[in-house]
């Protein structure tokens, strides 16, 4: 098990504060964040001798440098099987609807009911879960977080993705070129190509 950082671990209470902030303006208590949510999950995922990697806003939180807030918990497994159905009812958690590639819960009343989204099934998920290192990010508080390289993976994939609302594929790509610029090694003409032609494509789109 790794120990990130003090200023890494510093990135996700500066997230816990978005929330705060977000929650105040919302008309939420401002003590509400996604902290006890994510601690829970986590909890339940380790106990469950889960597989599973922490992805997309919250990963970006600790990956890179940028403060930022998200709504949602976002986690990949190999497969919807692999959802902890019965912990995550058992500990009060709500069903709110499978997709084709994500499986979505409410966290329980009591606080922030976070969203909380397991992704399976799909391009990069299986390399994000077997490379993903169990990190602890506070006292107490031990996930497994995807790698960076994984995390441009996924993003590249999403930001080609044409269902998805153009607004979110900008920001996909928005992360792509911030974790590039916090880790440089993974700046490869290969990603540069793809991420030329993603936006290539969106600029299409606009102009159609």
């Amino acid at each position: 098990m790794s120990t990130v950082p003090e200023t890494i671990r510093n990135r996700l209470v500066d997230g816990f504060q978005l929330d705060s902030l977000w929650a105040e303006m919302m008309g939420l208590e401002p003590s509400d964040t996604k902290e006890g949510s994510l601690r829970l999950v986590a909890d339940l995922l380790n106990r469950a001798g889960v597989s599973y990697a922490l992805i997309g806003g919250m990963a970006m939180q600790i990956r890179t440098k940028e403060p930022r807030t998200t709504l949602d918990i976002d986690i990949a497994v190999p497969r919807f099987d692999d959802v902890p159905r019965a912990a995550l009812l058992a500990a009060g958690f709500e069903h709110a609807g499978r997709h084709a590639h994500r499986d979505n819960w409410r966290a329980p009343p009591g606080g922030l009911r976070a969203a909380v989204q397991f992704s399976a099934e799909d391009v990069g998920i299986p390399d994000a879960v077997a490379h993903a290192e169990l990190t602890e990010l506070a006292a107490g508080l031990h996930m497994r977080v995807a790698m960076p390289a994984d995390l441009i993976v996924l993003k590249l994939a999403a930001a080609a993705e044409p269902r998805r609302r153009p607004s979110k594929r900008q920001h996909d790509l928005a992360d792509i070129v911030a974790l590039m610029e916090e880790y440089p090694d993974l700046r490869t003409p290969e990603t540069l190509a793809r991420l030329r032609a993603v936006r290539l494509a969106l600029q299409a789109l606009d102009e159609g």
